[in-house]
């Protein structure tokens, strides 16, 4: 049965209140699958699945919900369903929720927590919001640097059930002061008399609770890491941020980015259960500003309306050169935004990159320009041929140029990059292409 049917199955099952069929369905289903389908349903109906839940399933279920759909199910519970969720969640998966959860809905969900899990939430909503302390996991296996390897076995085990995590263990000196990490497999191979000073890796990386989460997370990808150590500002160790929580924060950032280049604003839920309204919402705001952008380009054709008057050919080729202007400036913002994403440039490296897409637009520009030069020649002679590869071959370097430069110089002046991607470079570029091409009509032609 595919994904599709097995959807439509639970929803009829949901509409037609067959609790029996509900419950076979959830039995037969893991928990990633049964949240993947709550989160195609309103509020009103994923809550009775979600009631029907096994108790030990319904914290894997829940924690598998994007926060918006974990407030629409906590918001039908009752108080005592309501707080045995949220005491058993993750304090990090919990803070997060919190954090974005309305404030009636926070004020109830921190009032029925236990002193303990709710001084640890409280501690976690004291970070930024998009901080890595909102992400990490307090819930760890600390090691002290004197213990030897048999002494720190015996804390994993006896300490190891209530952590989120053992495979990467942090080891401090006195005052909890961070000195590097082992790995649960540095113990078990290494001999019982050995102390962990000895064997700990004090290069392992750390990041401060305060710096950007998304950073941190890239910073596990590159290093290939399944948990990262973080410390406050004295360097005293306060969390782990786990594989996990890096991979959601990595795909959020990317789903971000990717709304932003198309030139929309991020909804950050579901797509089956996102409103009309809500997409149009997303959607509109930055179409509003680039179709007032666009009157660039009018302007521009106003403004040589005379030089269309007296060759009226070049009229015919507007469309194909500000699309091949707009095409490869998207191409050089889009591979820019994603540089910038992985760390592979940094604002620093304008003039290099720069340079490198200069180079990249005029070979483009040469190799597109022979085939305008053709279509030209076999549409309206060889003058405006020439006008058309000259200005193609202008227009791609320009593009590559803009569509470089802007992304990093929006990181420099605090902007998001994405944001400046290719809709509004592509906007851009159309109105300047125009400048370009009738200045060297009028140059060649003499007009």
């Amino acid at each position: 049965m595919s994904e599709g049917e097995r959807a439509e199955e639970l929803v009829e099952l949901v509409q037609s209140n067959d609790l029996t069929g509900i419950r076979l369905w959830l039995a037969e289903h893991r928990p990633y699958e049964i949240a993947d389908e709550l989160s195609r349903m309103d509020g009103s109906e994923a809550i009775i699945p979600f009631r029907l839940l096994d108790k030990d399933r319904e914290l894997e279920v829940f924690e598998e919900l994007d926060p918006g759909q974990q407030q629409a199910i906590l918001l039908g519970l009752r108080d005592t369903a309501f707080h045995e969720i949220l005491e058993e969640m993750d304090p990090d998966d919990r803070a997060r929720l919190i954090g974005e959860a309305p404030a009636k809905i926070a004020t109830r969900a921190l009032a029925g927590l236990s002193p303990a899990e709710r001084k640890m939430t409280a501690a976690l909503l004291g970070y930024p919001e998009d901080s890595v302390g909102r992400y990490m996991t307090p819930e760890t296996v600390i090691l002290h640097r004197d213990l030897t390897v048999g002494r720190a076995l015996e804390v994993v085990r006896a300490k190891g059930a209530d952590a989120e995590t053992i495979y990467t263990l942090p080891v401090v000196s006195d005052g909890r002061r961070m000195v590097g990490t082992v790995t649960l497999r540095d113990l078990v191979v290494s001999d019982d008399d050995r102390l962990l000073k000895d064997i700990v890796d004090v290069f392992a990386p750390r990041v401060r609770a305060s710096e950007p989460v998304e950073d941190a997370a890239r910073l596990m990808q590159e290093a290939n890491l399944v948990s990262l150590a973080v410390v406050d500002s004295e360097d005293r160790f306060v969390g782990l941020l786990t594989f996990d929580d890096a991979l959601e924060v990595i795909e959020a950032a990317d789903s971000e980015d990717m709304a932003r280049q198309s030139g929309a604003s991020p909804v950050g839920e579901h797509y089956v259960s996102v409103g009309v309204l809500r997409l149009v919402g997303a959607r509109s705001v930055w179409l509003m500003l680039l179709i007032v952008a666009a009157t660039l380009t009018a302007n521009v054709m106003q403004a040589f309306e005379a030089t269309l008057e007296q060759v009226t050919a070049l009229a015919v080729f507007v469309p194909m050169l500000i699309g091949t202007g707009g095409n490869v400036g998207a191409q050089s913002a889009t591979a820019i935004v994603r540089a910038l994403a992985v760390g592979e440039v940094r604002v620093r490296d304008l003039p290099a990159v720069i340079w490198k897409e200069a180079r990249v637009g005029l070979l483009l520009g040469f190799v597109l320009a022979a085939l305008a030069l053709a279509i030209g020649f076999l549409l309206v002679g060889v003058d405006i041929a020439l006008v058309l590869s000259c200005s193609v071959i202008a227009v791609c370097t320009w593009a590559a140029v803009i569509g470089s430069s802007m992304p990093l110089l929006a990181r420099k002046v605090g902007v998001d990059p994405a944001v400046v991607s290719s809709p509004l470079v592509t906007t851009l570029v159309d109105a300047t292409g125009l400048l370009i091409y009738f200045s060297i009509a009028r140059l060649i032609l003499g007009i």
